[in-house]
């Protein structure tokens, strides 16, 4: 049975990532940070429930503590958690953004390496953002050249580095980033894009189903690889 561990996994994107994991055979944690919502939404896919907030270093700790105790080991570790950050560009969203979307996966990273080195094939995806992506919000003929989202496009970047230099330090340990399309959720809603998320969770469960002689330290997205 593959462990897989999914931040911000209650809605959206991770809800459905989930579900098609599920549907794969993993026994799925759902990490969120309302206990509340996550419970619901582990209950509703038939999955298991660890309260996780990316941003608190002591929520990440229990969280990576109990899968430990009950699993021993994490297989598939999935960074979907993130924010949209559109709001006031200054100090106090700059942090937050960078906290959620950046340091978050640092923190859980760390947390879970000594469990992902148990695994006889562990997998680290970032669901990161070609907004991230200097080839991509340069280019005139691509649709991020005309978003003016700072934040989350610079937050979004560092996602993207962070993920490349973990799979250079752990080579032992698959590490990618993935771009998963834009999808309807409550990030994008006050927008009126996307696509349905189960479409952009199909290219999230590609990366975290690899096999072992899978690729590492790539970002991609549902064509391939991505210039940034």
């Amino acid at each position: 049975m593959t462990i897989t561990l999914i931040t911000g996994a209650n809605k959206g994107i991770g809800f459905e990532t989930a579900k098609q994991l599920i549907e794969a055979g993993h026994t799925v944690y759902v990490g969120a940070r309302d206990v509340e919502r996550g419970e619901q939404a582990a209950a509703a896919l038939g999955a298991r429930f660890v309260q996780l907030d990316v941003t608190d270093d002591a929520s990440v700790s229990d969280a990576l503590a109990t899968i430990d105790t009950v699993e021993g080991r994490l297989d598939v570790l999935v960074h979907n958690a993130g924010i949209l950050a559109d709001g006031v560009v200054d100090g106090p969203g700059a942090l937050r953004a960078f906290d959620t979307n950046a340091v978050g996966i640092v923190r859980v990273t760390e947390a879970a390496l000594p469990l992902l080195r148990k695994s006889s094939n562990p997998t680290v995806v970032t669901v990161s953002s070609s907004m991230g992506s200097f080839w991509a919000v340069t280019n005139p003929e691509r649709p991020e050249s005309g978003m003016p989202l700072a934040l989350y496009a610079a937050s979004k970047s560092a996602a993207t580095m962070l993920t490349v230099q973990y799979a250079k330090s752990q080579p032992g340990i698959k590490f990618n980033a993935i771009e998963p399309g834009t999808a309807a959720t409550d990030m994008t809603a006050a927008y009126g894009i996307g696509r349905s998320p189960v479409e952009s969770a199909r290219t999230v469960v590609r990366l975290a189903t690899l096999g072992a002689d899978g690729p590492t330290g790539t970002f991609q997205d549902e064509f391939g690889h991505l210039g940034w």
